[in-house]
């Protein structure tokens, strides 16, 4: 089955370009150009990916991934970017993007791009995983979003509000790396330099709940140097 892209592009050149190559590739492709209707579309239709541009009329890109990610929708997104925009680039990782491709861009580049998030949507597929609007499971980890449950290997593990908000964070987000701040901005609110040690803290503590060895963590891992990242294949690492 041919999978389906959902390209909101409010340039009708760019955007056709986009789907007649796509559809070269055997992707069924649904060509939008405006960034309220992209939105509505993508909360109502299954897609495999969602392409959108940054400046769009209507709803920018930007919200428009924003809204789509505080409503559970954890289809790859892949932002098109001006190439001076260094900002838009960093802001569209920051709000739920997958990638993103700069403008102007080779078709062979993003054809590229395109392929390598379904590789990488392959591969997390392939490992124990299964992320719901409800439910996330990872392993033997389990999440029930909307009873804030958390369980390892069937027995209930008793977390605080903030510690549950900060697993709910990394784990609908596999994969990723957050700074410090960026975790205080998105789960706590705020961002300063001298709370740092509170996202410290927490993720001490949510280790001690949730990892069988917290001095080998299988979920949250330390990325040296940067933050942390969520496991997206329940493994350990050293």
């Amino acid at each position: 089955m041919a999978r389906n892209i959902l390209v909101v592009e409010d340039d009708q050149d760019i955007g056709r370009l986009v789907e007649l190559h796509l559809r070269d590739l055997g992707y069924s492709v649904h060509l939008l150009h405006d960034g309220k209707e992209g939105l509505m579309d993508a909360l109502t239709k299954p897609y495999d990916l969602v392409i959108l541009d940054v400046m769009l009329p209507g709803i920018d890109g930007l919200e428009l991934c924003r809204q789509l990610r505080s409503k559970a929708i954890y289809t790859p997104i892949l932002m098109l970017t001006a190439k001076s925009s260094e900002f838009d680039r960093v802001l569209g990782l920051e709000v739920g993007a997958d990638d993103y491709v700069t403008k102007p861009f080779s078709v062979r580049e993003l054809l590229a791009r395109v392929k390598a998030v379904f590789r990488r949507a392959e591969a997390f597929a392939a490992k124990d995983v299964q992320i719901t609007p409800n439910n996330i499971r990872l392993g033997d980890l389990n999440i029930d979003v909307e009873k804030r449950k958390v369980t390892l290997s069937g027995a209930v593990k008793d977390l605080t509000a903030k510690e549950f908000d900060l697993l709910l964070q990394f784990a609908q987000n596999p994969g990723r790396v957050y700074t410090r701040s960026q975790l205080l901005d998105l789960v706590w609110g705020y961002g300063h330099d001298g709370y740092e040690h509170t996202v410290n803290s927490h993720i001490n503590r949510l280790r001690s709940k949730i990892e069988k060895d917290s001095a080998l963590p299988a979920y949250i891992l330390t990325v040296w140097g940067i933050g942390y990242k969520f496991r997206d294949d329940g493994g350990s690492e050293k």
